[in-house]
């Protein structure tokens, strides 16, 4: 029996993972920030080392992307010097290190889906600090695999999900950018593939080459509009819902115009069945309750 700890518990992801665990041969332990400061470098190679962590998964993260852009200093001290704090703790207990990073890496002035090896540029605060965390995880610890996502929601937490199903009972009409491109992604989907992972691993083993930077996004392709067309029609909500440009609903942050990621490497290797972003979003709906 290994010992996998899941940081950033209380999180959509964290909390999915949660609904696996209790299933799993394995031990799991969670803890958030009250539990474990991952900015905290001796804190965290202490519990490192008293638990005996065979397995890390990080889902903490600073994820107020517009805020991020008056708190650079508070994104960059947990979502890059956090994680190479759990990466350097990892290594000394000889743990794989599993990381999750973000869609908002890309610049998005492409118009195919990025692979693992394209270029990176991000447009934002919260990108650039996605970016030094990848960096510091494949860096600090050589059995690290970072993963990363987009458009995450789940019936955990705060997510675009649960915005569009609120607005879409308090007003009559609605208008949401359709010139953003992506894939909405459903945390289970995420959570089940990262078990997945663990378990090839301590099954096969992991060769040096099958660790590194892999892309896990659920199937298709959506705009905002898209995503939020589709939540009102598998809810009943009925609302005038408008398609509006970016420059229509201006933020602090810049996105990316199209961040559509390639999931083929890590479906390969990992033999990893990932199901449409629409099929996903019913099963999650079907779990409200309104």
């Amino acid at each position: 029996m290994k010992t996998i700890l899941v940081t950033g518990s209380k999180g959509q992801l964290g909390n999915e993972l949660q609904l696996i665990a209790k299933g799993h041969p394995d031990q799991f332990i969670f803890v958030d920030v009250d539990e474990l400061d991952i900015t905290d470098s001796t804190s965290v190679n202490s519990y490192f080392l008293e638990n005996e962590i065979d397995f890390c998964i990080n889902c903490a993260a600073y994820t107020a992307v517009d805020k991020a852009e008056s708190e650079q200093e508070t994104a960059f001290k947990i979502n890059a010097d956090g994680v190479k704090n759990l990466a350097s703790a990892s290594k000394i207990t000889g743990a794989v290190f599993i990381h999750i990073s973000t869609d908002f890496v890309f610049s998005g002035d492409q118009n195919k889906p990025y692979k693992e090896e394209d270029k990176i540029n991000p447009l934002s605060i919260y990108g650039e600090s996605k970016k030094a965390g990848e960096e510091n995880a494949l860096n600090f610890n050589a059995k690290s695999i970072v993963i990363r996502t987009s458009w995450l929601y789940s019936s955990f937490g705060n997510n675009f999900v649960k915005t569009m199903i609120r607005l879409g009972r308090e007003r009559e009409s609605l208008g949401v950018v359709m010139d953003q491109i992506g894939v909405p992604t459903y945390a289970r989907d995420l959570a089940q593939a990262v078990i997945s992972i663990i378990d090839k691993i301590e099954t096969d083993g992991l060769r040096e080459e099958e660790f590194g930077l892999y892309q896990y996004s659920n199937k298709g392709v959506a705009s905002w509009y898209d995503f939020a067309k589709a939540v009102f029609d598998l809810t009943s909500i009925k609302i005038n819902l408008r398609p509006i440009f970016t420059e229509e609903y201006p933020l602090p942050a810049k996105r990316p115009a199209y961040s559509v990621m390639n999931t083929r490497k890590i479906q390969e290797k990992f033999n990893l069945d990932i199901p449409y972003w629409r099929d996903s979003l019913n099963e999650c709906i079907n779990e409200f309750r309104y």
